[in-house]
């Protein structure tokens, strides 16, 4: 068998093509959609009648086994090759928790089935490069998370200083020591009911400036920060679309120089033929002469 090369548009073997053919993958989506679907239909099991529900567990295990047969189809192909992919790494370790037996103890386990919905990721291409994009932001996210948690560290000292000192039993369960304080402030940070639920109560213990408090936290850690965030993924996903629009361009020039090349091939071929002919009307004519 031919050495294969983990490479979507050429192959080495016919097993290889076909499963990296455009048939199979659609195939392979539509079953990742069908088993969506049947899970979620399986959150009723309660409210279905139970040949109903015997049906569609039947199906959800036929899925398991079409997937685990792809991936047994991909080992035999690629070989050791097969893991140097990190998505063959996550169809193999998704598919595997599909296949745990649903004892009591695999449960949670079982429940995590549901994670094959995700293959779809990698198996839609606009999918994969999104994802792609967001994964090679995650270092500069890192950084603004650590900035993040920097102000959120900060400001928490703070407010535990200011309003934690109090017998108001709603505000020191708010502000009452640091990681109190720190989980007031991340409410406050998503603004879910920050001024009712947190500012309004600081207010009625008697800190009449502790909006300005709270709002500059707000304007630091929400608009800017957080924004950064929105930014870093902009910027990835631009990047990314810059580098498969030059892929594609490359392509283009390549198919290009291919199309030139065959071009001169013809041209050098069509010369050939007409001096082929030319030597030919000469021996004809010069044989019509002799008669």
């Amino acid at each position: 068998m031919a050495r294969a090369t983990l490479d979507e548009t050429t192959s080495n073997s016919p097993l290889e093509a076909a499963i990296e053919s455009r048939w199979f993958l659609n195939l392979i989506t539509g079953l990742i959609i069908l088993n969506a679907a049947i899970l979620g239909i399986l959150t009723y099991a309660d409210s279905l009648p139970p040949t109903s529900v015997y049906w569609l567990e039947v199906m959800d295990r036929g899925i398991t086994y079409a997937f685990a047969f792809e991936i047994l189809l991909k080992l035999f192909v690629y070989r050791f090759m097969f893991f140097r992919s990190g998505w063959n790494w996550f169809d193999f370790i998704v598919v595997g928790i599909s296949m745990v037996p649903g004892g009591q103890g695999f449960s949670v386990l079982r429940a995590m089935r549901v994670l094959r919905v995700l293959r779809l990721l990698h198996v839609v291409p606009m999918m994969r490069r999104i994802t792609e994009a967001l994964l090679k932001a995650l270092p500069g996210m890192g950084a603004i998370v650590a900035v993040l948690a920097l102000l959120t560290y900060v400001y928490a000292v703070m407010a535990t200083n200011m309003y934690g000192d109090t017998s108001n039993e709603e505000v020191l369960e708010l502000f009452g020591d640091l990681p109190r304080s720190a989980y007031s402030l991340f409410q406050v940070m998503t603004m879910d009911g920050w001024r009712f639920e947190v500012v309004q109560k600081v207010v009625d213990d008697g800190h009449p400036w502790a909006p300005l408090f709270f709002l500059t936290f707000i304007f630091v850690a929400s608009f800017a920060v957080l924004n950064l965030f929105i930014a870093l993924i902009v910027d990835a996903l631009a990047a990314e679309q810059k580098a498969a629009t030059e892929e594609l361009l490359e392509d283009i020039e390549e198919d290009a120089e291919h199309a030139e090349e065959e071009r001169d091939e013809i041209f050098d071929l069509l010369r050939s033929l007409k001096d082929e002919i030319a030597e030919l009307k000469s021996v004809v004519s010069q044989q019509s002469q002799q008669r």
